[in-house]
Order: C-alpha cells, then sequence, then structure tokens
C-alpha cells in the first residue's frame, strides 16, 4: 500500500502546506463513499501555480486544462481567480466560494497573481458518489458555491485535512462521515441560493401539513386546491420531489407511525389503526401486508422474538 505525501515549506504561512493522495481500499465500497486525496495551499501574488508537481493523472496546467476520475471540492478562502469548464465557460472565482470539479468533466482553475488564493481540497470516490452524480444532484453548469465558508464548509474541510495529516494511510470511517457531510453542505448550498418555483412551494407546504395532520381524514385533491395548484401538477411535482404519489405519502407516514407503536406498545390493531389514521384494524393489516410482505402480527411476533 502506497501513500503518497508531499509538503511545501513556506515562509509566508505558520503552517506547512500539503496535499496527499489515499489509497482506494475495498473498505471504500464498504462504507460508500471515501476520501482518496486532499490538500492547503496558500499561493502568494505572483508565484507559479500549481505549486508543485502532483501525480501525472492529477497535473494541472492553464493551457491545457485537466480531467480527473474522480469528484473535488475546492474551497477559496482567501484571493481570488478563475475557473473554467466546458459547462461553465470561464468563472470568476472569490473568497468564500467552493467550486466542484467533476469526474470525466475538462476544467482549469488558477489564482489571479494579482491576489493570490488559499485553496483547500478534498478528492471523494465510491458508489454515493456515483448515485449522486446519476441522479444529477451535481449538474456540470452549477459546480459553484458562493457562500460556502458561511455554510460551514471550511470547518469541514479542516476536520478532513487533520484525519488526512495525522491518519495512518489506511480507510478511516470518519473520513467517510467527513466527506458525506461535505458533499450535503455543498447541496445545501444550491438549494438555499435557488429560489424555489410555486408548485415546490407548494409540494414543501403539503410534506409539512401531512406529517402534522396524516391521522387525521385526508384529501389529497382538496390540499392541492388550497394551496393553488391544479391537481395534476401537484401530483407529478409531489411525486418528484418526494418519490411517492400523495396518497402513498400519506399511507408512508401512518405505516412508520404504525411500527412504531407495534413495537413498543401492547395495543390492538385496531386501537393502532385508529391512532394513525386507518378506518380498521382490517385495513391496518392489508396496507401493512402490501408494504412489508408479512402481517402486523407476525411482525410483531418476530421483533418480540428476537428481544
Amino acid at each position: 500500500m502506497t501513500v503518497i505525501i508531499f509538503r511545501i515549506q513556506k515562509v509566508t504561512t505558520k503552517s506547512t502546506d500539503y496535499f496527499r493522495y489515499l489509497p482506494a481500499t475495498p473498505e471504500l465500497a464498504r462504507w460508500g463513499l471515501g476520501v482518496t486525496a486532499g490538500g492547503r495551499t496558500d499561493i502568494p501574488p505572483g508565484a507559479s501555480y500549481p505549486p508543485a508537481l502532483h501525480p501525472q493523472d492529477h497535473q494541472l496546467d492553464w493551457q491545457h486544462g485537466r480531467v480527473l476520475d474522480a469528484l473535488q471540492i475546492v474551497l477559496i478562502s482567501a484571493g481570488g481567480g478563475w475557473l473554467e469548464t466546458r459547462a461553465t465557460g470561464k468563472r470568476r472565482i472569490t473568497a468564500g466560494m467552493a467550486f466542484l470539479l467533476l469526474p470525466q468533466s475538462w476544467h482549469r482553475y488558477r489564482p489571479d497573481p494579482k491576489t493570490g488564493w488559499t485553496e483547500s481540497w478534498i478528492e471523494v470516490q465510491g458508489p454515493v458518489v456515483d448515485g449522486l452524480l446519476k441522479s444529477n444532484t451535481f449538474p456540470p453548469g452549477a459546480v459553484l458555491r458562493p457562500g460556502a465558508i458561511d455554510a460551514g464548509l471550511e470547518e469541514t474541510l479542516d476536520a478532513i485535512h487533520r484525519l488526512i495529516r495525522h491518519g495512518a494511510g489506511v480507510f478511516q470511517p470518519e473520513l467517510a462521515a467527513a466527506a458525506l457531510q461535505a458533499l450535503a453542505l455543498c447541496e445545501r448550498i444550491a438549494q438555499s441560493r435557488a429560489r424555489p418555483s410555486r408548485i415546490q412551494q407548494a409540494v414543501a407546504e403539503a410534506e409539512r401539513h401531512l406529517n402534522e395532520h396524516h391521522a387525521e381524514p385526508v384529501n389529497v385533491e382538496e390540499l392541492a386546491r388550497k394551496l393553488g395548484v391544479a391537481y395534476s401538477h401537484f401530483r407529478r411535482a409531489f411525486r418528484a420531489q418526494t418519490g411517492h404519489a400523495p396518497w402513498q405519502y400519506v399511507i408512508h407516514l401512518r405505516l412508520t407511525r404504525a411500527r412504531r407503536l407495534l413495537a413498543s406498545s401492547d395495543a390492538t390493531l385496531d386501537d393502532i389503526a385508529s391512532r394513525v389514521g386507518f378506518s380498521s384494524g382490517f385495513h391496518l393489516s392489508a396496507a401493512f401486508k402490501q408494504a412489508y410482505g408479512e402481517a402486523p402480527d407476525n411482525w410483531r411476533r418476530a421483533l418480540s422474538n428476537t428481544r
């Protein structure tokens, strides 16, 4: 197992800049994702960039650009410069912004020679990352993340750097968890800056209403009318945002609560049904069996036998 680590001593900073490449072990697949590289560098005004040679498959120069096999998150905490990709064109980068470098996507970036910059970056790989990219969670045309420092990304990356620099060069589950947090922050930043459409707002309001009132009689079409949207449009948007049709969402909420009551009480099916919104124990049992493949009494009995 080979771990490559480079250190660049600079007189302009108190700390030592670094970048490090970690092996992609089988544990990465088991946990779903892992950090395979990371680094932090202070580039003073007028300095050459990048400051040292990376491994051949990660070398970057402005003239030719670069294509990576993994996803990287780059945070610029001071100074400024430029990022260019096929999808975004050349974009100005300012302090506090982060940007995503997507796998198999040509890109190039560099600090402004007048200001330099401070960059902090990580590289992540794994099935979780593959799934996020496949679902277009990080579209190629929307890789910039203004306000990343205010959102807490700097603290998350700092924690990752501490683990990388002081780790033993093996897979660390803490790194996987921190990497997932970094990806989640990048997604949250994008969502918070995107103004939701009227139908998205209606779906969000419907979710809140159904979570609070799912045990009561529910008329989904009437709910859509009260929210001021056509039911057919509302139904499609609701499924797209939640993964469930509106009535399926209600059933899911009721069954989730019914499972908790079955596991934590001796209440009868009829009693539980009345508390979660089903008209009878029979209807609860039918919905439960359709959703989970077994009758609720059998499920409760099997659960008791494992205690």
